[in-house]
């Protein structure tokens, strides 16, 4: 504030001196004047015209590049809400081929349950009647094995209890009846 006061003061005594001395030998004055003629030269060539249009092209350029980053900024908010949206559908997508894996993994492994219990009634099937085919192969030898038995049997009893002739007879008779009746 004392700074203020003692400029006003010296402003004051310069004013003072310049009154007392005359208006031409103040330098305040030729300073003004020469203010004076320079606004006006600028006034006449058209500078405060040229500083206005500049200053409103660098104001519209300026807008303009507001602008352009509004753009940008909505561009970019449209491009993020797009790989948003393709990311929740990736994901998505991703989910639904999890959900279609396991799907086709119970699927194939339904089927997989099935194929073997089927490949084991086969196999059962196939064991069952191999077994029986073992049993009737052993009874068939076991009948012929009886049926042979039975023959040498029948041939020592005809041949003790007939004479040698008619004994003979009987027997090839007997046997060939035999065999056609057991095959």
């Amino acid at each position: 504030m004392f700074s203020l006061v003692s400029i006003a003061a010296a402003v004051a005594d310069e004013t003072h001196e310049a009154a007392s001395k005359g208006l031409l030998a103040d330098t305040s004055f030729w300073v003004l004047v020469a203010f004076v003629i320079v606004i006006g030269v600028f006034i006449r060539a058209g500078v405060h015209k040229s500083i206005a249009s500049g200053l409103d092209k660098r104001g519209q350029r300026i807008a303009d590049e507001l602008d352009a980053a509004r753009k940008m900024r909505e561009e970019a908010q449209e491009l993020l809400a797009q790989y948003q949206r393709r990311q929740r559908e990736a994901e998505n997508e991703a989910a639904a081929i999890i959900e279609q894996a396991k799907a086709d993994a119970k699927r194939m492994a339904v089927e997989a349950r099935d194929k073997i219990n089927e490949q084991m009634t086969r196999r059962e099937k196939a064991v069952e009647e191999k077994i029986k085919r073992a049993e009737a192969q052993a009874i068939a030898e076991v009948r012929n094995q009886t049926a042979d038995l039975a023959v040498a049997a029948a041939e020592r009893v005809i041949a003790e209890r007939m004479d040698k002739t008619a004994q003979g007879a009987v027997i090839d008779k007997a046997i060939s009846g035999l065999r056609n009746d057991i095959n």
